[in-house]
């Protein structure tokens, strides 16, 4: 939705004294620049962000995500500005890129690229949750792949794209400019780097199991809303916590449930819950997870270190005079949260801007 002209001033004004302050610079600097927009808007009904300010813009709003653990290097993340590219096939040739960048062969560096912003007739969208994601398949015989992925799979089967319906086919990339007619893109070979998942010490029979995932989480359907504009389109990444794969993507009831499998593979008895096999069949999948990026030199991050590093963080913030916020929930990790310092703190849901936001899917939406 795009904002009201005065609005739109007022998120713009509170967004650059705020940005100019951190960056250093005078008052009469931010009131100079503060001026340029204000004609801007009275002229265009918009205004243009600086790279500087834009670049500030991401990274606050990193800063300020409330359900990020990883908010200790928010300083670190690499904005790529995309903002001229009006065409399909630019979009994702700069996608393409943004993916080999940021995954630097498994040494992953955290990255934003940053596309036009929505305007009155203008909008970019990319439909995919993740650049790099896993396809669902809905058959007879139950789900094959990742069942989150199911209806975006079949919005990519309706614009011509064929999958070979294995648990672990990478889908392709879906970019919508405007109204036009979505264009379907298959991520060039060898783009995705993916990691196969194995066990230190079970062997053949964990291994039997075929897992894999990604390397790397790019999401790519959020808005990131920066001084009353929101760019629709800005795919940005970090790096794995190991509990997102091996407690959730891999283990979820209502994603890959191996858990069951797992189990079987270390030989627990899964007829009694007194037995502890999930507990039991969970660490162990978390191990293997952990082991198999490491050993194929790609980052991660074990819930633990990623708990000290965001208590860090609330300790830098403290020494800047600005309060943390937090969504609790999403904070603590899914595995033994309560043996991390997360789970004994408090925070406020009072969500901050610069922003990223959630968007309706644009394959359910038409844009």
């Amino acid at each position: 939705m795009i904002a009201s002209s005065a609005l739109l001033w007022s998120e713009a004004e509170q967004f650059i004294i705020g940005c100019y302050a951190e960056l250093g610079k005078s008052e009469e600097e931010a009131k100079l620049r503060l001026s340029e927009i204000e004609q801007q808007i009275e002229r265009d009904g918009s205004y243009t962000h600086t790279y500087e300010e834009l670049q500030h813009g991401a990274r606050l709003a990193w800063r300020n995500s409330n359900r990020c653990i990883g908010r200790l290097f928010w300083q670190s993340l690499e904005v790529r500005d995309a903002r001229d590219l009006d065409q399909e096939d630019e979009v994702a040739e700069a996608i393409f890129n943004h993916i080999k960048y940021a995954t630097n062969g498994g040494r992953v560096r955290s990255t934003i690229t940053v596309f036009a912003p929505e305007r009155p007739n203008r909008r970019i969208r990319i439909w995919n949750h993740q650049l790099v994601r896993y396809a669902g398949y809905q058959t007879e015989q139950g789900v094959i792949g990742d069942p989150a992925s199911i209806a975006f799979t079949e919005a990519c089967t309706k614009l011509g794209w064929e999958g070979k319906q294995t648990p672990f086919d990478v889908l392709p990339l879906v970019i919508q400019i405007d109204d036009r007619q979505p264009k379907l893109y298959e991520l060039p070979e060898g783009i995705a780097l993916e990691v196969p998942i194995e066990h230190p010490e079970l062997g053949e029979a964990f291994q039997a199991l075929q897992l894999r995932w990604y390397a790397v989480p790019f999401i790519s359907d959020m808005k990131l809303e920066i001084g009353g504009l929101n760019y629709t389109a800005a795919p940005f990444n970090g790096w794995y916590m190991g509990t997102e794969i091996g407690s959730r993507n891999l283990a979820d009831v209502n994603r890959y449930h191996q858990l069951p499998k797992v189990a079987e593979a270390m030989g627990l008895d899964t007829t009694t819950n007194t037995s502890l096999w999930k507990d039991r069949a969970m660490v162990e999948l978390n191990a293997a997870v952990i082991h198999s990026f490491k050993k194929h030199g790609v980052s991660i991050v074990d819930h633990h270190t990623a708990a000290e590093q965001f208590m860090r963080f609330e300790k830098q913030e403290e020494a800047n005079g600005r309060e943390v916020t937090g969504r609790w929930s999403w904070l603590i990790p899914p595995m033994s949260p309560s043996t991390t310092s997360i789970w004994h703190r408090g925070f406020k849901d009072k969500q901050l801007k610069p922003t990223y936001s959630y968007q309706a899917a644009a394959y359910n939406t038409g844009g």
